[in-house]
């Protein structure tokens, strides 16, 4: 969500913190602002909207300061207006303080500080009372203060303040969001996600819950929750910048569609041995550990479940075990059936999202086995797991999710054919052949690629319409859900996915003239109840297009237009159906001039409940 960078060193902290800020520009953001320390006195510039508002309104070349924070924030308590922006201060401008995530008890924190001071607040915001708590504690040590000031809060944070009278040292602390810092010579660096520090350092640490960090220019300290030291080994960062650069195409979410047959073919060679046999490096599984699992529970948010719902389908399968999805903001508060013989996996492309994570949490308390399928690498999620596999998807910038779906997706595939060798409910014959098919995948997302311009011209022939229905049976209605979903994120047209067999109670009533319906129809066992499903849409009026394999002529029979994938197993469909809809979402909303990698009101990491 929010982003967050500090630097302290020998240099101008100002141009450090602007690029940093705009490496986390992709987690989405509605304002902007930086505190630096210039001539030991504290200066605060804070703007509404894109961070370019920001850099235009400073003259970056006056400001000599070599230590400060900087923040972009997305909505949560109060209006996105430049009183709302991040950094916040004290009363008498001495702190400042940035925040990403939410402080529950802000309220009651707000009366206290009523009662013991005068106290005039500038904002609605739940992070200036970190400010004014902060100082409350204040005598003479930051550190002490914020621990003190932390102790009085509950939520989710990570927070780091400066002040006028420490001005040679940064103080950050985290609690179930994000944080790491960067090391580098005569300076450090403190960021809430790695391509902020990239163009700086290789070296980080992790922080982790409850840790509180002091920055200086010539060293790190991290502290647990006792404020005794702790030792952190460095995480030297291995991918290179330039994959977080567009590399010529128009946005990011246009190129990190075109890496999928790279990213795939990359999680399949991480995951598949010279003589394919599955690997599942990272998980430390035994044959017997995965016999005794009698129930297994996929818990993740938005597109991640997604790819959840396709993994319980081949799970179910391939290895006839049940599996229970589940929307993690919903799995903490309902009636859960976890214990010892439970593996929880967890899915999300960030490994930061929030409710993902305190799911988790939850179920490992419980004596669950924690399984995760992350693309980020020493992530929040992935260091709380068991096992992690992870999906070498690569950097992916656009917050609608694109190659960490199909990663994600093709993870499944692997795991599910695992577990039906350990359980015998597959031959080894079988599995080879559906590893030959998977082996596939890359070339035909290629070939489907190689057709975008015929996606773009439907697409540009439908921007207009402003109601879109997503239709599919099986396996195609979670292809189905993750297509409505990819177009509603960046075009903003309502559109939403159903059973086509549900369509007859009560939403066939929304079905007129023009209405445009998407039929994915990839399953032969339910093919012909499709086709009637599309001749019920058209008697109404709908125009039709449908996703089918090559060589199913019978389609064009009935649909007024056919998207063809290539050819491949049936239970495969869900990797190929899927991308021209990513595309079709894509058009659409460069049709309809939509900021497409930073769709209005999203964030790329949702780090708050």
């Amino acid at each position: 969500m929010c982003g967050i960078v500090g630097y302290i060193g020998e240099h101008k902290a100002l141009p450090v913190l602007l690029n940093g800020l705009s490496k986390l520009e992709y987690r989405g953001y509605d304002s902007a602002g930086i505190a630096l320390l210039e001539n030991n006195k504290l200066v605060v510039n804070k703007k509404k909207g894109r961070l370019k508002v920001l850099e235009d309104s400073m003259d970056v070349e006056s400001y000599q300061s070599s230590i400060g924070i900087g923040h972009t924030r997305w909505a949560t308590h109060g209006a996105p207006t430049e009183n709302n922006a991040h950094p916040h201060t004290n009363q008498v401008n001495s702190i400042a303080v940035i925040h990403n995530g939410i402080i529950e008890n802000y309220l009651k924190i707000k009366e206290f500080l009523k009662e013991v001071g005068q106290i005039e607040y500038k904002s609605e915001t739940d992070t200036e009372v970190i400010a004014h708590l902060v100082n409350y504690f204040y005598e003479g040590d930051l550190m002490d203060a914020v621990y003190k000031a932390v102790d009085r809060m509950e939520g989710a944070y990570a927070i780091s303040v400066i002040c006028e009278d420490e001005p040679d040292k940064i103080v950050a602390v985290r609690k179930d969001s994000p944080l790491i810092v960067g090391l580098g010579e005569n300076e450090n660096y403190l960021a809430s996600d790695i391509p902020a520090l990239l163009k700086y350092t290789r070296k980080v640490h992790f922080i982790e819950n409850d840790e509180f960090v002091l920055l200086t220019k010539e060293k790190i300290e991290i502290f647990d929750a006792f404020l005794q030291p702790v030792e952190r080994e460095i995480f030297e960062v291995t991918w290179d910048a330039e994959a977080a650069e567009k590399e010529g195409y128009q946005h990011f979410t246009l190129k990190e569609i075109h890496e999928q047959p790279k990213s795939v073919k990359e999680t399949l060679h991480r995951r598949l041995n010279s003589d394919e046999i599955i690997n599942l490096e990272g998980v430390d599984f035994s044959d017997e550990m995965i016999k005794n699992f009698d129930k297994i529970y996929i818990v993740a948010c938005g597109t991640a479940y997604h790819a959840g719902l396709i993994g319980k389908y081949v799970i179910e399968k391939f290895a006839n075990i049940p599996v229970s999805v589940e929307v993690a903001s919903e799995f903490r508060y309902g009636q859960t059936f976890v214990d010892e013989k439970t593996l929880f996996i967890a899915v999300s492309q960030s490994g930061e999202t929030l409710d993902t994570l305190q799911s988790l949490r939850e179920a490992k308390r419980k004596g669950a086995t924690i399984l995760s399928i992350v693309n980020v690498v020493g992530s929040s999620v992935a260091r709380d797991s068991h096992g992690v596999l992870y999906t070498w998807a690569g950097p992916e910038i656009g917050v609608a999710s694109t190659k960490a779906y199909t990663s994600q997706a093709l993870v499944f595939y692997l795991l599910a054919l695992k577990f039906a060798l350990v359980h015998k409910t597959m031959e080894v014959e079988e599995v080879k052949t559906m590893i030959s098919a998977l082996n596939e995948m890359p070339e035909h997302i290629e070939k489907i690629l190689e057709k975008s311009h015929d996606v773009q011209l439907f697409a540009d022939s439908q921007f207009n319409n402003e109601s879109v229905f997503f239709m599919g049976r099986g396996v195609d209605l979670y292809s189905a859900y993750e297509a409505s979903l990819k177009f509603k994120e960046i075009s903003y047209i309502n559109s939403f996915a159903i059973a086509a067999g549900e369509l007859k109670h009560g939403t066939i009533a929304l079905i007129e003239e023009g209405t445009l319906v998407i039929a994915i129809a990839t399953q032969q066992h339910l093919y012909d109840k499709m086709l009637s499903n599309i001749v019920e849409v058209k008697a109404r009026g709908a125009h039709v297009v449908a996703v089918a394999m090559e060589g199913d002529n019978e389609i064009l029979k009935t649909a007024d237009e056919v998207i063809f994938i290539p050819k491949t197993l049936e239970a495969l469909a869900p990797l190929l159906s899927v991308i021209p809809m990513q595309l079709f979402a894509y058009y659409v909303s460069v049709a309809r001039g939509n900021d497409v990698d930073k769709p209005r009101n999203l964030a790329k990491s949702v780090t708050v409940e």
